[in-house]
């Protein structure tokens, strides 16, 4: 089949980024991404300053590509019913009701999406698996696209899961470590891989394309995350016992990484992982192995997210004794809401759980992040307090302690307390110096990112709490 149209089917994220790329290495391609968010396509149509998703040199590329054969529409049957790829890169949430609530991957905008595709199909498809899945979801896509398609049409599934880092996605889509591709081992299958391998292989070197069945594809993408996060809850265990003992994080971190067989990737200790990806995934992956009844490797990956919880919750615990043992302003300002620098993407957010439990003991709360609006900041809170079941006057109570600052001198002004949750580079740049006079006692700083020089700080006459140091 050859490829003239592609319909990308989400432009969250994933959807965005990937098709840009794409639509700049292949410039014969003709590339919609399509949304039934008005609001969202809105943005990607307008300012490149305004752009929904934050990625380094992402508008950069827009602005290349948009009008020219990249384009962003509301109009998903047309657009459906013209292309001859589709790429699925809709959200899959953990579920929050049901069986599997709290464990399984929520498929009912991927169950929507088939059913679309397949009501608005007029000719054969490839599609594509973007999104991150559950294993042997492409058997239930197969079915849903069978019962509700039209005679005489045929639909290949493919699976091909993102491995992108925010922050750092165009590089990433640039220099893939690999691209996974999934497919059935039949005559047409194995041809829907080939033409999806000619795609990427515009840029990416052949040899760096995997090709497997489509159940190791989608294994594979809940595995890798599930190993990168593991590395993160291990150092993250660690900092307590060098909290403890006198050992300096930092020191283990790299002596450990030194030793080739383990390196030095994702040793670097933290206030916890965030994103939209790997708590999900593992969980996932803990729903998957009870199911199959390997309750041992269940218990195994869901102790990793317990780690990740243990983490935020102490240090949340500390900022809190603080205060308590000072009996002093009660104000603390959290630098940081994007769950990792360079990205506007707070899901999963330290930052959320850490507001989430300074507000239930009445402490008021000011927050700033360069990149994430006020907006998405107030709607993570209110969704927190809700998943906690507390009730809508107390939720406004809770919220009138909240305050969101556009300026970070005027964010700190006054308060007792720093936390420091995101490790944008800006924050090094900050006048400490300054800082220390515009804060009310004990001007205490907690680096959740061992980002700042604690020495320097200290001299100045902050008090810090930096992880995994004594």
């Amino acid at each position: 089949m050859r490829i003239k149209n592609i319909c990308c089917i989400g432009a969250g994220f994933v959807g965005g980024p990937t098709m840009a790329v794409i639509a700049l290495k292949c410039p014969d391609l003709k590339i919609t991404v399509v949304d039934i968010n008005k609001k969202k396509i809105d943005l990607w149509n307008g300012d490149l300053d305004q752009l929904p998703v934050y990625e380094p040199g992402l508008s950069k590329i827009i602005s290349k590509v948009r009008g020219v054969n990249l384009f962003f529409s509301t109009e998903v049957d047309k657009e459906i019913e013209r292309a001859e790829m589709i790429f699925m890169a809709v959200n899959t949430p953990t579920k929050k009701e049901g069986e599997g609530k709290g464990y399984a991957a929520d498929l009912k905008f991927i169950e929507r999406c088939a059913k679309q595709i397949a009501e608005a199909s007029k000719s054969d498809k490839i599609i594509i698996e973007k999104s991150t899945l559950p294993v042997r979801t492409a058997e239930k896509i197969k079915n849903i696209l069978s019962v509700n398609k039209k005679k005489n049409i045929n639909f290949e599934v493919l699976s091909n899961p993102e491995f992108l880092a925010e922050g750092t996605a165009i590089n990433d889509l640039f220099k893939s470590d690999r691209v996974l591709i999934g497919g059935e081992n039949t005559t047409s299958g194995l041809m829907a891989i080939d033409t999806l391998v000619k795609i990427y292989s515009t840029w990416i070197p052949r040899e760096r394309i995997i090709t497997t069945n489509v159940w190791s594809s989608e294994l594979t993408k809940l595995v890798s995350n599930a190993m990168l996060a593991q590395r993160i809850s291990s150092i993250n265990s660690i900092s307590a016992l060098c909290e403890k003992t006198g050992a300096n994080i930092e020191e283990v971190s790299k002596a450990t990484g030194m030793d080739s067989r383990i390196g030095s990737s994702f040793l670097k200790a933290s206030i916890g992982f965030g994103g939209s990806c790997f708590k999900k995934d593992i969980l996932n992956l803990v729903y998957i192995s009870r199911h199959y009844g390997l309750n041992e490797v269940a218990n195994y990956w869901e102790s990793v997210v317990n780690i990740n919880n243990y983490q935020t919750e102490r240090i949340g615990e500390l900022v809190i004794n603080a205060l308590d043992y000072q009996n002093i302003n009660k104000t603390v300002t959290i630098l940081g809401w994007a769950f990792k620098k360079n990205t506007n993407d707070s899901r999963e957010s330290a930052s959320i759980y850490l507001a989430n439990k300074l507000l239930s003991n009445n402490i008021t709360i000011h927050i700033y992040d360069p990149m994430v609006k006020e907006s998405l900041i107030r709607e993570d809170i209110i969704n927190i307090l809700k998943e906690n079941n507390i009730e809508n006057e107390e939720i406004k109570l809770r919220l009138s302690r909240v305050t969101v600052f556009t300026n970070p001198y005027d964010c700190i002004k006054n308060s007792s307390i720093i936390s420091l949750c995101t490790e944008w580079d800006e924050f090094v740049e900050y006048d400490w110096k300054k800082i220390f006079k515009i804060m009310s006692d004990p001007k205490y700083v907690f680096d959740g990112r061992n980002l700042l020089d604690k020495l320097y700080l200290e001299s100045l006459g902050f008090r810090t709490f930096f992880i995994g140091k004594s």
